[in-house]
This record gives structure tokens, C-alpha cells and sequence, in this order.
């Protein structure tokens, strides 16, 4: 096959072809009919000198596609992004190319699309529409998931957390182009980072940190948090009493214990046992498991290949 010949889906034409909210009807689709999550082994994880390089394949009864992603901390002081990828799709009857996809673009609709599926079934009864959001990190998940929030639910006001004030600023500012009050608060400023979180619906966790961003003495009663920045059982984002005292839903059950460091850490710690994760994606989705009332809800999302095979799928047809 002469590769030259593969449609190419790039960021703008990914965009073009699929919405925020169409990616998040697609993985719901694929998860009620029990397409998703299909065959998906373990990341692939390849330690380099500069980074990492992650391999993620997966398969269902019509596609096959397969994610070559890597991971270069330094790259940011060259000018460079964090994360660069491609993705193929193959037809699943011949294994032949279909399509070559920008990885990155690919990851930076799915995630926060993934994020929105869980926070159609999370968010309280009654709430939408003028939701306080606190996004912790503005980088391209940070950017990805206010839109994926505000096309889920609606949103009218967002705090932005971040270590850099002109990125920071930066954010604020793009929210108020799309007509929501923003206001920046300094990710030193503990104090106004714990008063913006107490009044939010909704908390993002966006960051590259490696310790909790999120306490669960700063979160409003009902609070659902989105914690999406890490993919390694060392590194989290919220604390142990977050995971204590909120209904916790993952993308898969055996995903979360091999990953997800935001509950792996307090697991090692004897705070608590695998059976503190309430649900996954296919009980919430099917009503098997619901949020309980009261109680903050974390979603842990570490990135799995189906939910790229699913929205790679969409983008082609």
C-alpha cells in the first residue's frame, strides 16, 4: 500500500469532524453496547534518557489503532511541546491503514471528553448552566476540558490555577473571549486556591505535579473533581482524605490499580483498600453505581487506548 495515499487527520479537520460533545456521545455509545473497552492491554512504557515513549494499542470488532506517543519534560525549555504523538487506524477484517491521525490532537479531544462523560452522570441533579469551575494547570488539558465542561453542562465562571502568570493570565483571558467571568489565582497562593475551590462545582486537575493540588478539606460538598494529569502509581493529584470521602469512578477497575497513583499512594499508605473505588465508566454509564449525595465525586482518568480507538472511529466515519 503506498502510505501517501492514507487520509490524514490533523488537529483542524479532527476539530472539524468531531465536537466535544459528539466524542463524548460516541464513548457513551461505545460503552452502553459494549464495544468499549474492547481489547486493551497495558500501556507501553519505554524509559529513554529524555523521556518516555508510550505505545498504546487497541482493538474492537471494526477497527484497530494503535497510539506512539512521548513524554519530554525538558522539551518546554526548547520551544517544544510536552507531548507529541501519531496515531494509525487499521481496519480490523484486513489490518490494513485507514487513517494517520495527529496524536496529540487525538488525546487532547478524548480526555476531556472522557472527563464529560463522567461529569454527565456525576454533576448534581439540578446543577448546570452557570457552574463555578477551578482549573488547576493551563496547558492543553486545562484548555480542552473547559470547553468539554462547558459544552456538557455550561459554565459561567472559571478560577484559573497555574504557576505561570502569563499563561495564567493568557487562560483568563480566552475564557472572557467566550463570555465567562475568570479571575487567576496564583497556585502559591494556598489560601485563595482554597477559597476558589470551596465555591466550585467542579475542580480540574490539569498539572504535571507529583503531590496533591487537591485537599478534601477545600472542596465544596458536592464538588465533582476531574483528575486527569497523571498516568504513574507514585505521582497524584488529590490527597488520601479526597479519595476518602468522595464516590470514586475510574475508567476501568484494573487500569486505576496498575496507574492511577491518586489512589495507588493511599492504598500503599493502609488508608484504604481497592474496594474504595465505587465504580467504573460501565457501571456509572449503565446506572449500576450512582454518586451518593453529600459527598464530593472524583473521577480518576489515567488515558486508556480505547477511548482513542473510539473517537479516532468517529473522526473517520
Amino acid at each position: 500500500m503506498n502510505l501517501t495515499d492514507l487520509p490524514v487527520i490533523d488537529e483542524a479537520l479532527l476539530k472539524q469532524r468531531v465536537s466535544p460533545r459528539q466524542a463524548v456521545d460516541a464513548l457513551e455509545a461505545a460503552l452502553r453496547d459494549g464495544t468499549a473497552p474492547g481489547l486493551t492491554p497495558p500501556r507501553g512504557v519505554l524509559e529513554v534518557p529524555t523521556g518516555q515513549l508510550l505505545l498504546m494499542p487497541s482493538a474492537s470488532s471494526r477497527f484497530v489503532g494503535v497510539k506512539l506517543a512521548s513524554v519530554g519534560p525538558g522539551n518546554a525549555d526548547l520551544g517544544l511541546p510536552r507531548i507529541q504523538g501519531v496515531y494509525v487506524l487499521f481496519d480490523a477484517a484486513t489490518l490494513s491503514p485507514v487513517a494517520l491521525m495527529d496524536g496529540v490532537a487525538l488525546t487532547s479531544l478524548r480526555t476531556p471528553a472522557v472527563s464529560a462523560l463522567a461529569l454527565r452522570y456525576l454533576v448534581p441533579a439540578g446543577a448546570g448552566g452557570d457552574l463555578h469551575v477551578t482549573c488547576i494547570g493551563t496547558g492543553p488539558q486545562g484548555y480542552g476540558h473547559l470547553e468539554a465542561v462547558a459544552a456538557e453542562t455550561g459554565l459561567s465562571r472559571v478560577s484559573v490555577v497555574g504557576r505561570d502568570a502569563g499563561r495564567a493570565q493568557s487562560m483568563a483571558q480566552w475564557c472572557r473571549d467566550r463570555g465567562w467571568a475568570a479571575e487567576v489565582v496564583p497556585a502559591e497562593a494556598l489560601d485563595a486556591v482554597r477559597a476558589a475551590m470551596q465555591t466550585s462545582d467542579v475542580v480540574v486537575a490539569a498539572t504535571t505535579a507529583r503531590q496533591p493540588v487537591v485537599h478534601a478539606d477545600w472542596l465544596a460538598a458536592e464538588a465533582v473533581v476531574l483528575a486527569v494529569g497523571s498516568h504513574e502509581p507514585s505521582a497524584r493529584e488529590v490527597d488520601t482524605g479526597t479519595v476518602l470521602t468522595s464516590t470514586v469512578v475510574v475508567e476501568t477497575r484494573d487500569g486505576a490499580l496498575r496507574e492511577a497513583g491518586d489512589v495507588l499512594v493511599p492504598i500503599a499508605e493502609g488508608a484504604c483498600g481497592p474496594d474504595v473505588i465505587d465504580a467504573d465508566l460501565v457501571e456509572l454509564v449503565t446506572g449500576a453505581v450512582t454518586a451518593a449525595a453529600g459527598r464530593p465525586r472524583l473521577f480518576k482518568s489515567c488515558g486508556q487506548a480505547w477511548q482513542d480507538l473510539v473517537v479516532a472511529a468517529a473522526a473517520l466515519r
